[in-house]
């Protein structure tokens, strides 16, 4: 009988702590867009997109000429001009397809130039809702931007102001 007690009294005190924790949520997306320093990072790094993808499909578009222009005069090329031309069309678009994977790849300028622009701002917004999260005892705050699946959120657990005012931007 007496476990039967204590378990009992376990499991009430495990409820009641568990409905006294403290969740919010931020919207990192509202967050970002009032932070100057990261609209204008974020126009950098388009900008340099744009200019990338330009060189790039230039560059495609120079294979795609050569490719036409050996197709139009193959009949009359010698058999090692056919080669050398070949060779070349291949050269190019090797060319290309490296130059986008330098631009746009993996360890790529874009991605390199995104870590050095964004990742600061990233990480100072994190810091700061961190710093909330402890202040506040909040066991969790979660991101309505990030793609959750939060149906539903009520305002007044939102805490993205006070995330600005953290970091020193006033909505």
């Amino acid at each position: 009988m007496r476990k039967i007690g204590v378990l009992i009294g376990l499991m009430i005190l495990t409820s009641v702590m568990a409905t006294a924790q403290k969740y919010a949520f931020v919207d990192s997306e509202y967050i970002r867009k009032n932070i100057p320093a990261f609209t204008t990072a974020q126009d950098q790094l388009d900008k340099l997109s744009q200019q990338w993808e330009k060189e790039v499909a230039d560059g495609y578009a120079v294979v795609e000429q050569m490719y036409k222009s050996y197709q139009n005069e193959a009949v009359l090329l010698s058999q090692d001009m056919k080669t050398k031309r070949e060779e070349a069309i291949i050269a190019k678009e090797k060319e290309m397809k490296d130059l986008q994977n330098k631009y746009f790849g993996m360890e790529g300028d874009l991605f390199k130039k995104r870590e050095e622009l964004v990742k600061p701002i990233q990480d100072d917004i994190l810091k700061a809702i961190k710093g909330i999260a402890v202040e506040g005892s909040y066991a969790v705050i979660f991101d309505t931007a990030a793609g959750g699946n939060i149906l539903f959120a009520n305002p007044k657990f939102d805490i993205s102001d006070q995330v600005l005012g953290k970091l020193g931007y006033k909505n």
